[in-house]
Formats: C-alpha cells, structure tokens, sequence
C-alpha cells in the first residue's frame, strides 16, 4: 500500500509540473499576442494569472520536500523529484518574463508601433515550440527529443540579433523612437531568456532520465 501511495505521488508530481507547464507556454503566446493586438485587458490576464504559476510552484515543491523526506528515494527517482525542481524554477522564471511582456504592452498602451512586429513573433512561436518540445519529452522521458532544442535556441538568438540592429537604426534615425524602441528591445530580450530557460529544462529531463549531463544553451 506504502508503495502504490509513493507511485501514485510521482505520478502527480509529473502531472503537475505538466499542468504549470502547459500554463507559462499558454502565457508566454497571450503575452506576445497582447503586444501584437494593442491588448491591454490580455496583457492584464497574463499578469493576473502569474499568481496560479507561482501556486503551483510552492504546491510542487512542498510535494518535493515531502517525497525526500518521508520517501528517502534512490536513483532514477531521486533525479525524477530533483529535476522537478530545476524544471519547476526555471517555468516559473519564464512565466515572470511573460509577465514583463505583457507589462511592455501596457507602457505603450495607445502609441503606434514604430515597426511592425515580424520577428518578435516569431520569437515568440520558437520559444513556444521549445516549451512545448521540453513538455512532451518530460511526459514521454525521452532525452533525445530535447536535442533539437540547440538548433531552436541559435534561431531565437539570431532573430534577437536582427531586432536589436533594426531597432538601433531606427532609434538613430528618429530619437522620438527611443523610448518605444528600448521597450521593444526589452520584449526581444525577454524571449531569449525564455529561450534559454527552455533549454535549461532540457537540460533538466536529459540528466532526470540517463542520469548524465548535456550542455544544449551552446
């Protein structure tokens, strides 16, 4: 009984770092859309449901806690409630950067973009893309799946890049778009990171399932 009580403890600590998962890459699109749309209201809803992520954060940890201290686990399922950690830390710090999108969204509430939005976007979608890849092979255990995540993450950079020189030869050109150009930057910015956190997670299942290492943020 013992036993099926401890299965069935693991089982939920993976469906609810799934759970928290499927959340922050659900803000991260409604973040981006919001900037996209001149969304304040959906800005709003990205903000106020960081309070859910970081429910989930300390519900996921104390059941960690729990299971390390009552359960004395070995091995693969050490790695399997330590990963939870890692992953669980660094969701929640993408979810805070979703939040510091949607906060872009309401600073330039009412302004006209200086520039379409094409590549921020696009950004947004390989970031997605990655969350979603490093979910499926945290359900399916499979570390192989994450190696692709090297690839995306090069993409996100070089699109970062992109924006940070189009934005500067704007800025030059009209000093009246700096302020709307530094915040655009800060978006640019903020999606790297998540990039970079996506890859931690990576990272993360790789090491929980073959007990090994891997770099993928190269």
């Amino acid at each position: 009984m013992a036993r099926k009580s401890y299965c069935e403890q693991l089982a939920k600590l993976k469906e609810d770092v799934l759970k928290m998962g499927t959340m922050v890459e659900k803000a991260i699109c409604l973040a981006v859309k919001s900037l996209k749309e001149r969304d304040d209201e959906l800005a709003q809803q990205v903000i106020d449901g960081d309070d859910l992520v970081d429910d989930f954060t300390v519900r996921i940890e104390d059941c960690c806690i729990t299971l390390l201290a009552l359960q004395q686990p070995m091995a693969r399922d050490l790695r399997v409630i330590t990963a939870a950690i890692k992953i669980i830390t660094d969701l929640e710090r993408m979810a805070d950067l979703a939040v510091d999108i949607a906060k872009v969204t309401q600073r330039i509430s009412g302004q006209p973009l200086i520039k379409p939005l094409i590549d921020i976007p696009r950004m947004m979608e390989i970031t997605q893309k990655m969350t979603r890849i490093s979910l499926d092979a945290y359900v399916k255990e499979d570390p192989e799946m994450v190696q692709c995540l090297i690839d995306y993450d090069h993409e996100v950079d070089a699109l970062y890049n992109q924006v940070f020189r189009e934005l500067s030869i704007i800025m030059v050109d009209d000093p009246h778009t700096i302020k709307q150009a530094a915040q655009l930057l800060l978006v640019a910015r903020y999606l790297e990171r998540i990039a970079d956190h996506a890859t931690n997670v990576g990272e993360s299942i790789y090491y929980m399932v073959k007990g090994e290492r891997t770099e993928l943020n190269l």
